[in-house]
C-alpha cells in the first residue's frame, strides 16, 4: 500500500478573464467597479450593437486607479456582488499634473 494521499484531485475549470476600464475605485474598500464593453448583432435587423457590463472586483492591493484598463479573472463570490478578482493593470489612465 502507498503511503499518502491516493485520490486524483480533478483539474481546475477554466476561469473567464475579462478587459475593461474602471469606473469606481475605493469607495469601498478593496473593491473596484469595471464596465466591459462588447457588441452583439440585432437578432431581426442584423445591426450591431454596443452593450456594456458592470463587474465588481476585488482589488486586495489597491493597484487600479480610475480610469484604468484592467483584467479581471472570475472567482468564487467574496461577497454579495463580487466575483471576480483582479489580475493586472494593463493600461494606467493618464494622471492629472499638480497645478503649480
Amino acid at each position: 500500500m502507498a503511503t499518502g494521499s491516493t485520490t486524483q484531485q480533478a483539474p481546475r475549470r477554466h476561469r473567464r478573464m475579462v478587459m475593461g476600464v474602471v469606473t469606481s475605485a475605493h469607495k469601498t474598500p478593496r473593491t473596484i467597479r469595471v464596465e466591459v464593453q462588447y457588441q452583439v448583432r440585432h437578432g431581426k435587423y442584423g445591426k450591431i450593437l454596443r452593450r456594456r457590463t458592470v463587474l465588481h472586483a476585488h482589488d486586495e492591493e489597491a493597484q487600479a486607479r480610475l480610469g484604468d484598463r484592467v483584467q479581471v479573472m472570475e472567482c468564487r463570490p467574496i461577497s454579495k456582488t463580487k466575483t471576480w478578482r483582479l489580475i493586472r493593470v494593463l493600461a494606467p489612465a493618464p494622471r492629472e499634473r499638480a497645478a503649480t
